[in-house]
């Protein structure tokens, strides 16, 4: 559950110049599509992510991670029992992702839209035009 002030939160942070964010959130994504000017979609097979998601799941529930706001994972049985769960939620939304991505071309033209497939690709990618931006 989003904290009450989540949308006003992004209408503000976005009304300035600069700003980064993950689209993935459906209460403000028509609000990030209109005033972003580009989108990097990491595109991964979905075994990739999966592994991915796996691992980084399992590493934070054995260690007790403490996640934002505070949150841990769940115990691991809960994969079995909700239908929200991290894991499954990966697996069923792959597709939705790639859906929403191209539907932008439609809804928002003049949004530019990067597709990696790989971490090779990202990475190439990050080292090419973003190179004269990076401080790291």
């Amino acid at each position: 559950m989003p904290r009450p002030s989540f949308a006003a939160d992004v209408d503000a942070f976005t009304a300035g110049p600069g700003w980064v964010t993950e689209w993935g959130y459906g209460p403000v994504r028509d609000v990030l599509a209109a005033r972003a000017d580009l989108l990097v979609r990491l595109d991964l097979p979905r075994a990739v992510v999966m592994r991915q998601v796996v691992r980084r799941t399992l590493r934070r529930r054995l260690r007790r991670e403490v996640l934002w706001n505070g949150n841990v994972e769940p115990p691991l049985r809960t994969f079995f029992t909700d239908e929200e769960h991290i894991v499954r939620w990966a697996w069923s939304s792959c597709a939705r992702l790639g859906e929403r991505v191209e539907a932008l071309a439609t809804t928002v033209p003049a949004l530019s839209v990067v597709r990696l497939r790989s971490h090779a690709e990202a990475e190439a990618w990050r080292r090419g035009p973003l190179a004269a931006t990076d401080t790291a």
